[in-house]
């Protein structure tokens, strides 16, 4: 129970060096300080949930790689209470690094693609690299170990069978780990082949062996779109695991945060809150279960950090549920690096343009974070989908919500099938190593615009008209009477 706050200047501190700097999934391994273990992330952690979905930023990368780390898989197993966990052999089946000896690149698999090469064989040559067969590791060429492979079937059967019973036998499950199915193909169509190979060798796993599991972090379109060449997939969804932040969730890991971060004022967060409990090391500290779960307890925190209102009285909105709020897509999602990324630029804008409020954070700074975040959620969505900027450009300017008949007649006004066209043109020309993947049905307005309701740019109101969640209203120019104006300049 909290029994009184931290000054003005000591909360700015302590989030100052809490918030990471970098909230790039690829550039910030986790660690003992960073690691979090919300409940609703727990089913994504039990080995026999073969399929994660997630969007992006939401935790996929971050719990690969911790289940690559037998310290922070450890940790994961005493806090979820899952003790198959700490039973486990673990490799990289597919990741945004580059790992040749593991897997094959985004050029090599291109190469392998181009030629007719069963995406299957792909993923059953890596598979039976990770379990070891002699053969394939004296080959070094991925199109060397993919031919033995279709031309050894009962060779790579029996390294299977064999890897099993050894597993059964020592009491442990091979993990193979397939994670950044966005960088598989530059081609959508292709990308798709290739998941699809990924969950048809799961599936046989899983149909075909007791101790020799996949997981497979993918997002919901991915998913969906690996349907449309191997429809079995759908047998994997009744143990699939979806990685979902709530709002109790967000505020335990800014909490989680504070507690553990390396500044003399992350002792005095822990004191004044109490019930925060240590390891045997005293390196990780966990939060009492009101800053974890409980949200009045949680709106109380905060309050002291950012006051209880976003302007002078309640009509402006509340600081607790503004946030998160205008933080969420069009699926109802909080991406938990927009919602840290957020809090950052508030405590740096405070900083620089209100140092003399009477709280750590300034509501101008909750809104210019809103605004920062949404900044970086568009760039990312770009890097990742440049044709979902093409497709929400032409209607900068505009306001929502906005009849489909007039964002169709937008896109027709500017001829975005064509310019879709002509995007795919480029990045089938492009570096092999900069994958992006295209809308697939870019010629049907109602389709596409059925695609970005899926990836949580776009909604859909009970009236039928289009609307934009303000995470991407905001840098993409698009108006909303009495909403978070977007970044001037």
């Amino acid at each position: 129970m909290m029994t009184t706050s931290l000054g003005v200047e000591q909360y700015r501190d302590v989030l100052s060096v809490a918030l990471p700097e970098a909230t790039d999934a690829d550039t910030v391994l986790p660690d003992l300080h960073t690691l979090f273990t919300p409940d609703s992330h727990r089913a994504a952690l039990y080995v026999d949930s073969t399929v994660v979905r997630g969007g992006r930023g939401v935790g996929k990368t971050f719990w690969y790689q911790s289940l690559l780390d037998p310290t922070l898989r450890e940790v994961a197993a005493h806090e979820y209470g899952i003790e198959r966990l700490n039973h486990l052999n673990v490799s990289a089946g597919y990741g945004a690094s580059v790992k040749p000896a593991l897997y094959p690149g985004t050029s090599v698999l291109g190469q392998l693609t181009d030629t007719n090469v069963r995406p299957f064989d792909i993923w059953y040559a890596v598979l039976l690299s990770a379990l070891g067969q002699p053969e394939l590791h004296q080959l070094l060429e991925w199109r060397d170990r993919v031919a033995w492979v279709r031309a050894n079937p009962g060779a790579a059967e029996r390294t299977v069978q064999q890897a099993d019973e050894r597993a059964q036998n020592q009491g442990t499950t091979h993990l193979i780990l397939f994670d950044a199915l966005e960088h598989l193909h530059r081609a959508r169509a292709q990308a798709d082949r290739l998941v699809s190979g990924i969950l048809e060798l799961a599936l046989a796993m899983r149909l075909g062996t007791r101790n020799i599991r996949c997981k497979v972090f993918i997002r919901p379109d991915m998913f969906d779109g690996a349907l449309l060449h191997f429809p079995d997939a759908s047998k994997l969804t009744a143990n699939a695991a979806s990685l979902s932040w709530s709002r109790a969730s967000l505020y335990g890991l800014l909490f989680h945060y504070m507690g553990n971060s390396s500044s003399s004022e992350a002792d005095s967060f822990r004191r004044i809150t109490e019930g925060w409990n240590a390891d045997a090391d005293g390196r990780r500290h966990l939060l009492p279960s009101v800053l974890s779960g409980d949200e009045v307890f949680q709106e109380q925190q905060f309050s002291l950090i950012a006051g209880p209102y976003m302007g002078a009285n309640y009509r402006k909105g509340n600081t607790y549920t503004w946030l998160p709020n205008h933080l969420m897509d069009g699926v109802e999602q909080v991406s938990p690096r927009s919602f840290l990324s957020a809090l950052g630029k508030a405590v740096s804008e405070t900083r620089e343009k209100y140092a003399g409020h009477d709280h750590a954070i300034h509501h101008e700074g909750i809104r210019r974070g809103v605004q920062t975040a949404s900044e970086t959620r568009v760039r990312e969505i770009g890097e990742d989908l440049p044709w979902v900027r093409l497709a929400v450009r032409p209607l900068a300017g505009r306001q929502v919500p906005i009849d489909e008949e007039t964002v169709v007649d937008l896109w027709r006004e500017v001829e975005l099938a064509e310019a879709l066209r002509k995007d795919a043109e480029r990045y089938v020309t492009a570096d092999d190593t900069q994958v992006r993947t295209g809308p697939r049905h870019p010629d049907d307005a109602k389709l596409l615009i059925g695609e970005l309701i899926a990836l949580g740019v776009m909604r859909r109101r009970r009236d039928s008209r289009i609307d934009l969640p303000d995470v991407y209203r905001i840098a993409f120019n698009v108006g909303r009477k009495g909403g978070v104006p977007r970044v001037a300049g």
